[in-house]
């Protein structure tokens, strides 16, 4: 069921001078599958709007730090959050903290499951960027929320599960996107309207329309992706990922300018 949301800031309405200093800037962003479908949108953008120009590299090289650059990296395994804040952290100390602008990392969807003990994974995520913060104070950490799958009621879908259960392979399971719901709404109660946050899963989850999609479950509201946004139900096409990519570009704008 659709819920009404707040509209996201057009790329034609970001002055050009707020494009240079973004351009200018060092960045860093740690992520696996998902973020490699943001970097293509960022990339879909610059295509379509010759303003924007960042250099974009995949490295963790600290001697690439010494230029501007729009870094990023693989980070840790997936299914082991922890392993992807751990090695996010390690990055920071090999050089990369202080001498970016910017670093943010995404966790993504296979890496909260029905399963998941997300309190665990939370006051270690929260530990480590505590840490990270106090060390590296000439760098702004943005917290990102987590990645969501859309809702499975198709009937395509429906087969698909009813194959993967004969032949032991793992179904997506919408009880997977409730854990995860449940920890974005940890991580926006700890850091929302404090410290910066890129909300994905609420690009993800909100229509052309201004209206977010979402199921009820127990008579409580959990956000599902929404499927014009995916092929797979869970990674994003390019009309998904020029979507999260223009509002990633229009939040880093909006902090260069607030600091």
């Amino acid at each position: 069921m659709p819920e009404k949301t707040t509209s996201f800031t057009p790329i034609k309405d970001i002055p050009v001078s707020r494009w240079k200093a973004l351009s200018e800037k060092r960045i860093f962003f740690g992520h696996q599958s998902v973020g490699f479908n943001i970097i293509d949108g960022l990339k879909d953008i610059m295509e379509e709007n010759l303003l924007i120009k960042l250099n974009i590299v995949e490295t963790t090289d600290p001697a690439m730090f010494k230029m501007p650059i729009f870094a990023h990296s693989r980070v840790g395994q997936n299914t082991d959050p922890v392993s992807k804040v751990d090695d996010f952290a390690k990055f920071m100390e090999r050089g990369i903290g202080n001498n970016v602008f910017f670093a943010f990392l995404k966790f993504c969807y296979v890496d909260i499951t029905a399963d998941t003990d997300i309190q665990y994974v939370f006051t270690h995520y929260k530990n480590v960027l505590t840490n990270l913060k106090e060390k590296y104070p000439k760098t702004t950490f943005i917290h990102v929320t987590i990645p969501l799958t859309s809702k499975q009621s198709d009937f395509k879908t429906l087969v698909k599960n009813m194959v993967k259960r004969v032949i032991g392979r793992p179904v997506r399971s919408y009880k997977d996107n409730i854990k995860r719901n449940e920890f974005n709404e940890m991580l926006l109660k700890e850091y929302g309207g404090k410290e910066p946050v890129f909300d994905l899963a609420k690009i993800e989850s909100t229509g052309p329309n201004g209206r977010r999609m979402s199921v009820i479950e127990d008579g409580k509201t959990f956000y599902t992706l929404l499927p014009d946004y995916t092929t797979d139900g869970g990674h994003l096409n390019e009309k998904g990922r020029k979507i999260v990519a223009q509002s990633l570009l229009v939040l880093l704008v909006h902090l260069i300018e607030q600091k």
